[in-house]
């Protein structure tokens, strides 16, 4: 039967990975094996606390492709489950995977919804239920199948940023890609809040416009780092 490996990088996240942690225990089915936290070196109690909260803690060089990739290698389930700190699936949304993940898509994500009613989050989030790169962020998690993942080279490890979006591009050279419609995952809005929802909208879509131009991931992260906090 297949298992699921969720994987969740963090960096200084004590407020936020205890309440991500229960909640998936809660929320699960049953086909998930382990959850396993990498740490890119937190400096306050997020090991300690993801540790007493259930999940298998690993340490990794600073970055989230470096995370991610290091999570995939010690996972033991045969379906990798990549998720933010502050991203929330459906209840039983393990059921939800293994009942959209086959052989012909073997890799996908949720449809997602922002705990905001910002018009112009309400429009993002409606935006993703459509099976489009251009409507996929790091936000809505994804899901794939072990082997293919790594068949598909895995996460770029040059890329500080856009590296979720990055890898999508080769996971659909070597499987089909879904969007779980059924219900949402929820995704905090606190970093829109931050930035201002309107710039940092347009901020990401530069982003996306940049990387399809063939700018090089440098410049990307150039102006992500001058506009973003």
């Amino acid at each position: 039967m297949s298992q699921i490996s969720i994987i969740i990088p963090v960096l200084n996240e004590e407020k936020h990975i205890a309440r991500i942690l229960q909640y998936l225990q809660n929320h699960q089915y049953g086909y998930v094996k382990e959850i396993i936290v990498v740490d890119g070196g937190s400096t306050d109690n997020t090991i300690q606390i993801a540790a007493v909260n259930g999940a298998y803690v690993i340490s990794s060089e600073k970055g989230r492709s470096k995370q991610l990739n290091a999570g995939a290698r010690y996972a033991t389930g045969n379906i990798l489950y990549f998720l933010h700190v502050d991203s929330f699936p459906p209840r039983h949304f393990d059921k939800y995977i293994l009942d959209n993940i086959n052989g012909i898509c073997g890799s996908g994500c949720f449809k997602m919804q922002f705990n905001s009613r910002h018009w112009l989050l309400r429009i993002s989030g409606w935006l993703t239920k459509f099976n489009s790169s251009w409507c996929r962020g790091g936000d809505q998690s994804l899901f794939i199948y072990k082997d293919l993942f790594f068949k598909a080279g895995a996460f770029c490890e040059d890329f500080i940023i856009y590296e979720d979006n990055e890898i999508l591009y080769r996971i659909r050279k070597v499987t089909g890609f879904t969007v779980i419609q059924d219900k949402p995952i929820i995704t905090s809005a606190r970093r829109y809040y931050d930035n201002g929802v309107v710039r940092l909208q347009y901020i990401f879509f530069t982003i996306h416009l940049m990387y399809r131009l063939g700018f090089s991931h440098d410049k990307m992260l150039q102006r992500y780092r001058k506009k973003v906090k």
